[in-house]
Protein backbone atom coordinates (compact mmCIF):
# COMPACT_ATOMS: atom_id res chain seq x y z
CA UNK A 1 0.00 0.00 0.00
CA UNK A 2 1.06 3.45 -0.76
CA UNK A 3 0.35 7.15 0.80
CA UNK A 4 0.90 9.51 -1.54
CA UNK A 5 1.61 12.93 -0.39
CA UNK A 6 1.11 15.65 -2.83
CA UNK A 7 2.56 19.08 -2.03
CA UNK A 8 1.72 22.23 -4.73
CA UNK A 9 4.75 24.42 -5.99
CA UNK A 10 2.60 26.62 -8.31
CA UNK A 11 0.06 29.80 -7.13
CA UNK A 12 -3.62 28.36 -5.82
CA UNK A 13 -4.58 29.98 -9.67
CA UNK A 14 -2.75 27.50 -11.32
CA UNK A 15 -3.98 24.55 -9.18
CA UNK A 16 -7.48 25.57 -9.73
CA UNK A 17 -7.09 25.59 -12.70
CA UNK A 18 -6.36 22.11 -13.07
CA UNK A 19 -8.98 20.93 -10.37
CA UNK A 20 -11.50 19.51 -12.72
CA UNK A 21 -8.71 17.53 -14.62
CA UNK A 22 -6.87 16.18 -11.15
CA UNK A 23 -10.50 15.16 -10.28
CA UNK A 24 -11.31 12.83 -13.57
CA UNK A 25 -7.86 11.18 -13.19
CA UNK A 26 -8.98 10.63 -9.26
CA UNK A 27 -12.27 9.25 -10.63
CA UNK A 28 -10.30 6.73 -12.89
CA UNK A 29 -7.90 5.84 -10.37
CA UNK A 30 -11.27 4.85 -8.10
CA UNK A 31 -12.58 3.02 -11.10
CA UNK A 32 -8.92 0.93 -11.84
CA UNK A 33 -9.30 0.03 -7.98
CA UNK A 34 -5.81 2.01 -7.14
CA UNK A 35 -6.89 4.80 -5.52
CA UNK A 36 -8.38 3.97 -2.46
CA UNK A 37 -9.12 7.27 -0.51
CA UNK A 38 -8.04 10.85 -1.28
CA UNK A 39 -8.41 14.37 -0.21
CA UNK A 40 -6.40 17.29 0.66
CA UNK A 41 -4.28 18.36 3.33
CA UNK A 42 -5.28 21.24 5.54
CA UNK A 43 -4.24 23.99 5.44
CA UNK A 44 -4.63 23.57 1.46
CA UNK A 45 -0.99 23.02 0.68
CA UNK A 46 -1.55 19.83 -1.24
CA UNK A 47 -3.11 16.51 -0.89
CA UNK A 48 -3.22 13.26 0.20
CA UNK A 49 -3.81 9.51 -1.47
CA UNK A 50 -4.20 5.91 -0.33
CA UNK A 51 -3.53 3.86 -3.36
CA UNK A 52 -2.37 0.28 -4.07
CA UNK A 53 -0.38 -0.99 -6.64
CA UNK A 54 1.71 -4.21 -7.85
CA UNK A 55 4.76 -2.43 -6.78
CA UNK A 56 6.29 1.34 -6.48
CA UNK A 57 7.14 1.50 -10.19
CA UNK A 58 3.25 1.18 -10.89
CA UNK A 59 2.62 3.96 -8.78
CA UNK A 60 5.08 5.91 -9.89
CA UNK A 61 3.75 5.82 -13.48
CA UNK A 62 0.09 6.49 -12.38
CA UNK A 63 1.67 9.77 -10.22
CA UNK A 64 3.32 10.75 -13.35
CA UNK A 65 0.20 10.53 -15.19
CA UNK A 66 -1.59 13.03 -12.85
CA UNK A 67 -2.63 16.39 -14.54
CA UNK A 68 -1.63 18.10 -11.63
CA UNK A 69 1.87 15.98 -12.75
CA UNK A 70 2.31 16.97 -15.76
CA UNK A 71 1.39 20.66 -15.58
CA UNK A 72 3.75 20.91 -12.54
CA UNK A 73 1.95 22.23 -10.18
CA UNK A 74 2.61 19.81 -7.49
CA UNK A 75 5.73 17.65 -6.30
CA UNK A 76 4.36 13.64 -5.45
CA UNK A 77 6.16 11.97 -2.25
CA UNK A 78 5.29 8.49 -2.48
CA UNK A 79 5.76 6.13 1.07
CA UNK A 80 5.01 2.66 0.54
CA UNK A 81 3.80 0.66 3.79
CA UNK A 82 2.73 -2.76 4.68
CA UNK A 83 -0.64 -2.96 6.04
CA UNK A 84 -0.75 -5.55 8.63
CA UNK A 85 -3.50 -4.48 10.11
CA UNK A 86 -6.70 -2.57 8.63
CA UNK A 87 -9.96 -1.45 9.37
CA UNK A 88 -12.77 -4.38 8.44
CA UNK A 89 -14.05 -2.46 5.00
CA UNK A 90 -10.52 -2.89 4.09
CA UNK A 91 -9.86 -6.29 4.98
CA UNK A 92 -8.77 -7.60 1.15
CA UNK A 93 -5.92 -5.10 1.41
CA UNK A 94 -4.05 -6.35 4.61
CA UNK A 95 -0.93 -7.76 3.54
CA UNK A 96 1.49 -10.22 5.76
CA UNK A 97 5.45 -9.04 6.88
CA UNK A 98 7.84 -10.87 4.48
CA UNK A 99 9.58 -13.54 5.95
Amino acid sequence: MFVLELTYTAPMERVDALLEEHVAWLDEQYAAGVVLASGRKQPRDGGVILAVAEDRAAIERIAASDPFTVAGVCAYRITEFIATKTAPGLADYREQLPA
